[in-house]
């Protein structure tokens, strides 16, 4: 890996540094302080690194269960289709009724013409 890929943002840089000057205890050197900086400074980047490690996981399980979600609503979905709806056909009496009182009708016009 190149240098420019492992080294630190300005920010953290700057941040770590105003740390390490806060906690500082008297009689301490620029250097030791430097080196408390740089300590707190890999404190940051790994801190860092494990929040964007949990963010990708939570991010990973969120489309995991929505790829479920679409999954068994996809499955609802094709299992109703599955189902053939029923068809119930209903006879109505009238169509017969009407046939028969017509042949009846019929029957009596020929016997008394």
């Amino acid at each position: 890996m190149s240098k420019s890929a492992n080294s630190p943002s300005p920010e953290t840089q700057s941040e770590a540094l105003q740390i390490a000057r806060a906690t500082q205890k008297p009689g301490q050197t620029k250097e030791q302080t430097k080196l408390i900086a740089q300590g707190i400074q890999k404190g940051i980047e790994l801190y860092k690194k494990q929040q964007k490690a949990k963010a990708r996981e939570r991010d990973k399980f969120r489309k995991k269960q929505q790829k479920e979600k679409v999954a068994a609503a996809n499955h609802t979905n094709a299992v109703r289709d599955d189902i053939e709806p029923q068809i119930i056909v209903k006879h109505s009496a009238l169509p017969w009724l009407l046939l028969a009182v017509s042949w009846c009708g019929f029957l009596a016009w020929q016997y008394f013409s």
